[in-house]
């Protein structure tokens, strides 16, 4: 398998909602009811490339992946955290686009002078056909650690389910940080 990775456009919300509608529709992975609408799609990435990277993993030139970061929360004194996203195609899961995508993430946020990535997942307390913990433990290996749980805050499927912090310090906490730099500037 030959990946590449490149910055995910507006023009390609259709193919991206192809790989997220399944998590919507089969799983607890999103707490997420309703599939977005293609435009609301467009307008989810095109926000996020305002000041983050959306970047998507190709497979002989067809989309199989996707990840961005985002606001984890709309304080100023957060300014250096950003909360991590990524989907892959179902049916390519496990062969390495999750891990080239969350590197490159993460270069790039080191470059923008983030200083902490978190990952807010969808936890199951007993794994059931909706939901593994298999996104917890990819995080785990890739150096996340936990860093809370809140209990059966999502219901879905009719099941309540954890939801559950994860973070990875990638920069020093200087007394004095550096502005972040948003991610249009970087190229």
């Amino acid at each position: 398998m030959s990946l590449t990775l490149r910055t995910a456009e507006p023009g390609d919300a259709q193919r991206l909602l192809d790989i997220y509608a399944p998590y919507v529709l089969r799983t607890a992975v999103t707490f997420e009811y309703e599939v977005p609408s293609l435009e609301e799609f467009r307008r989810r990435i095109d926000n996020v490339l305002k000041k983050y990277p959306y970047l998507a993993a190709e497979e002989d030139g067809q989309i199989v992946g996707y990840a961005y970061l985002s606001a984890f929360h709309p304080r100023a004194a957060y300014g250096w955290c950003a909360e991590t996203s990524v989907y892959v195609d179902m049916d390519r899961r496990g062969r390495g686009a999750g891990r080239m995508l969350y590197e490159e993430l993460e270069r790039i946020a080191a470059a923008q002078h983030l200083t902490n990535l978190i990952a807010c997942i969808a936890y199951a307390p007993e794994e059931d056909t909706h939901l593994s913990n298999d996104s917890v433990r990819f995080h785990e290996h890739m150096g996340y650690r936990m860093a809370a749980r809140l209990h059966q805050c999502g219901y879905k499927f009719d099941t309540w389910y954890d939801m559950v912090y994860m973070e990875k310090m990638i920069g020093a906490h200087k007394k004095a940080p550096e502005t972040v730099t948003p991610f249009p500037e970087l190229w």
